[in-house]
């Protein structure tokens, strides 16, 4: 295999653009004899005579013109990789690869890509998800196999740990899920207090249990817990049947006919979503517009929140 040398190329190139070793010279800012050596290296490494004199010039052989045949397709495509690595540098192209729990892929994550596609129509960011549990995206995170983690505080590293920048992103408010026809359903001012003595439908580990404990508990009670599920879609299928009543992030609420989403008073719980990337990565600007895009739709779930 020849090793093909790229700078001699564009030598070669220049010589067959301008006809003489001296006015190559002069183009490439080079001396003419550094000219004819580098071209006789040229034709040393690929095999073949690559110029013949012709009077006090000389022409291009065959061969060479068959070399820059080839040639030219690779200067093309290193013109395009200069280009794209420009533009990646500005900020306008590039990948992040996005690890986030599943509430928070249609709540957040796929908002912010269509607020970068109409942003900035001409950026191409390609944004590559991977769902995965609050817990997980930090293991991802740290092993390099995502760029952007999303995911809940009470998961997260401690603060202090170096290998992360962390964003508080969105207090989602927690409400209640009662079924319709529940005697407190149309209470006005409900407190979370007020089902101390209700039947409780949440996981029997990991982060959403410790969140309904703790909400339960900072409202003064320790929640019975009826039923065990995980999974939105079962939980609110229990609470629509009078089987318990469950704490439910507004981000993840699904509408059911049977079901009443109360939102609570005072006490009104939250569960903390951040987003974290390896330390340093946040001036990349391509980390920074999606990083920016998530929190700009964060701000909206909070003002809506609020209201």
């Amino acid at each position: 295999m020849v090793e093909w040398d790229i700078r001699k190329l564009r030598i070669l190139r220049t010589l067959r653009e301008q006809g003489t070793v001296t006015a190559t010279a002069e183009v490439l800012r080079m001396t003419p004899s550094a000219v004819s050596q580098q071209l006789t290296n040229l034709a040393k490494q690929v095999g073949v005579p690559l110029l013949e004199a012709q009077g006090r010039r000389v022409r291009l052989t065959d061969a060479a013109l068959l070399v820059l045949r080839h040639a030219e397709a690779v200067f093309e495509q290193l013109e395009r990789a200069d280009a794209e690595l420009a533009a990646h540098l500005r900020g306008e192209v590039g990948e992040v690869r996005v690890g986030a729990f599943s509430t928070a892929v249609p709540a957040l994550v796929v908002p912010a890509v269509r607020a970068l596609r109409e942003s900035a129509p001409g950026v191409r960011v390609r944004v590559r998800v991977r769902e995965a549990e609050a817990g997980e995206a930090y293991e991802l995170l740290a092993a390099g196999e995502v760029d952007l983690a999303l995911s809940l505080a009470v998961q997260a590293p401690v603060v202090g740990d170096g290998r992360f920048t962390r964003v508080q992103l969105l207090a989602d408010p927690l409400d209640v899920a009662l079924p319709r026809g529940h005697a407190l359903a149309g209470v006005a001012g409900l407190r979370l207090a007020d089902l101390a003595g209700e039947p409780w439908i949440f996981g029997g580990s990991g982060p959403w249990s410790d969140i309904t404990r703790g909400a339960c508990e900072a409202a003064g009670f320790t929640p019975r817990q009826g039923h065990s599920a995980a999974g939105w879609t079962a939980i609110l299928a229990m609470v629509e049947a009078g089987m318990g009543v469950a704490l439910v992030p507004r981000m993840a609420a699904v509408g059911r006919g049977g079901v009443v989403m109360r939102e609570l008073g005072a006490d009104r719980p939250v569960r903390h979503v951040v987003a974290a990337v390896r330390r340093g990565s946040e001036a990349g600007v391509v980390v920074g517009r999606v990083l920016g895009a998530l929190e700009g739709v964060a701000a909206g779930w909070a003002e809506g929140a609020a209201g």
